[in-house]
């Protein structure tokens, strides 16, 4: 592979989009199990609705949505060049403050 698409994975990979849905995904299947398996007691409780079961279907749709979100537009790799470029008007901006003394506003 070359280093654009390797750029471009790493990117994706630690996307915010994909953490948080893959979060949501898990913990709303947990809550969906639970609320399957809720005995009469925490329904009772919950006054007839199965909360947990709701919930966690909720959450896998919120999850769902994240991850889609997250494959329908995806973040694209910093430009390393581009990276470069702002270091070099950062650093041409401490010469200047340098070579006249006073600080210029950010």
């Amino acid at each position: 592979m070359n280093d654009e698409s390797d750029r471009k994975r790493v990117a994706r990979l630690f996307d915010i989009r994909r953490i948080i849905g893959g979060l949501f995904l898990i913990y709303g299947a947990i809550l969906t199990v639970v609320g399957l398996l809720d005995g009469a007691e925490a329904v009772r409780k919950a006054e007839g609705i199965r909360i947990n079961l709701w919930t966690g279907v909720g959450m896998i749709i919120v999850g769902a949505v994240f991850l889609v979100w997250e494959r329908l537009r995806p973040v694209d790799a910093p430009d390393p060049s581009a990276a470069q470029d702002m270091e070099d008007i950062d650093n041409t901006k401490k010469e200047a403050e340098n070579e006249t003394g006073e600080r210029s506003a950010p």
